[in-house]
């Protein structure tokens, strides 16, 4: 049995707007991937990147495009509430209503352009102006990926990156083989988190090998967990042909709001919140 979806994105275009007679009002709609080994960290980045943007009045859309889904939490959803976030490859009746096939049934003939532009809309949860919509996993039976659930979400993800003027911000799972090429056009850059140990360094080179194939090219590194100058270096030697567009240290305060149900950026003190304030600029210089 295979399971997961694994799509993933978070993304910056640049909409320039007319307002009045000739005052131009610029703003930023970040589409940007958020990848890397599970624990290294990109579901923090993801959050602290959605929460910064809500806080600037930006209209932001998370995307938890994870199965091992936790951007909710990392948001400072309640576990309570958070009972109550029914993933997109849950929606049996909107699957089959979108596809025209039964979910779970195999060889049908079914749709492969559901409807999909009110989906982000209808079934986003908002917490404190972030949107967000949780994918969710899909279990299917032998190989591929032409199942109903599968085939609604993959038309989300794309109809979110490239038909939605939103900022979104998608958090994925190490991989991009559900991302096409289509898709990946609409997407700025993808952002790899990467902690100082050799798992993490082979999963960022299969991710970057991955983005490559699908003609992603602007892929910035953030480095996570760094305890002091070794990792920090580790970690650039290991990738010396990549821009790294933050350094975040290890601290106890990320644990302490993980334990207590608080978003990752919930009573951090100033010098780690300018770390993720700083990438956001960085994003946006860009």
């Amino acid at each position: 049995m295979e399971t997961g979806i694994q799509y993933f994105i978070l993304s910056h275009t640049l909409d320039s707007r007319l307002r009045g007679n000739d005052d131009k009002e610029t703003s930023v709609t970040m589409k940007l991937a958020i990848s890397g080994k599970g624990g290294a960290g990109k579901t923090t980045l993801a959050a602290a990147l959605a929460i910064l943007m809500a806080r600037s009045g930006r209209k932001i859309l998370a995307v938890d495009a994870d199965p091992d889904a936790n951007l909710a939490a990392a948001l400072g959803i309640t576990a309570s509430l958070q009972e109550k976030i029914v993933s997109i490859s849950r929606q049996t009746a909107l699957i089959e209503e979108r596809t025209g096939a039964e979910v779970r049934q195999y060889g049908q003939i079914f749709k492969f352009n559901p409807a999909v532009s009110d989906i982000a809309g209808s079934f986003a949860y908002n917490h404190q102006g972030v949107a967000l919509l949780v994918l969710g996993a899909v279990d299917r039976g032998g190989g591929g990926c032409a199942c109903p659930e599968n085939v609604l979400m993959r038309a989300l993800v794309t109809d979110l990156v490239l038909y939605k003027d939103d900022a979104l911000v998608m958090d994925m799972e190490a991989g991009v083989e559900h991302l096409g090429r289509a898709t990946a056009s609409g997407v700025d850059r993808m952002i790899i988190v990467i902690e100082p140990g050799q798992r993490a360094v082979d999963s960022t080179r299969r991710i970057l090998r991955l983005t490559h194939d699908i003609g992603l090219q602007d892929i910035r590194l953030v480095a996570n967990k760094i305890v002091g100058p070794e990792d920090e270096r580790f970690i650039r030697e290991a990738f010396p042909e990549n821009e790294f567009i933050g350094i975040i240290p290890y601290r106890e305060e990320f644990r302490r709001c993980d334990r207590n149900g608080r978003s990752v950026l919930d009573g951090l003190p100033d010098d780690l919140l300018r770390c993720f304030e700083d990438i956001l600029k960085k994003l946006e210089a860009l």
